[in-house]
């Protein structure tokens, strides 16, 4: 059902794949939207009990679409160095394969504080503040996980 890696010398493990996505600073989300057309976008997020979480506007566009179609997949590069006399490029990333779901109550709160923690950790009583305010405004989004697949290059 998943896409096999072609190049099975660059597979990593899943327990260094899940490592880069935990430890990454910004993913894209990738979806089809109902006119059949790809949708990317980068987004902050935090990687918590092996699910993905990220936060929106309650209305947009990336909402309309997950409505209709919530199979996503969302990647995240850990590395990326270009080296020029080699026409090449050392890297690291994951691909991951899951169901976007939104989400509630304490699972939502617990969401939102590990973002404020990851993004803003010199800041914990100011990010309980904007949650209090800004959260009857936002949504958000658990992508479950169903296939993670992580390549390296050195």
């Amino acid at each position: 059902m998943f896409p096999e890696l072609r190049r099975k010398d660059r597979k990593m493990g899943e327990e260094e794949a899940r490592e880069i996505l935990a430890k990454g600073e910004y993913g894209v989300l990738s979806m089809v939207s109902p006119s059949g057309y790809g949708y990317g976008i980068p987004l902050s997020y935090v990687y918590l009990n092996n699910a993905i979480y990220f936060h929106c506007a309650l209305h947009g566009y990336k909402r309309d679409i997950l409505k209709t179609n919530n199979k996503v997949s969302f990647c995240v590069i850990g590395e990326a160095v270009t080296i020029p006399e080699k026409f090449s490029v050392k890297y690291r990333s994951v691909i991951v394969f899951g169901r976007a779901v939104e989400v509630f109550e304490s699972e939502r709160e617990t969401a939102l504080l590990a973002l404020a923690a990851k993004y803003s950790p010199d800041y914990p009583e100011e990010g309980k503040a904007e949650i209090r305010k800004d959260g009857p405004r936002t949504c958000v989004i658990k992508i479950i996980v169903e296939h993670i697949s992580g390549k390296a290059a050195n």
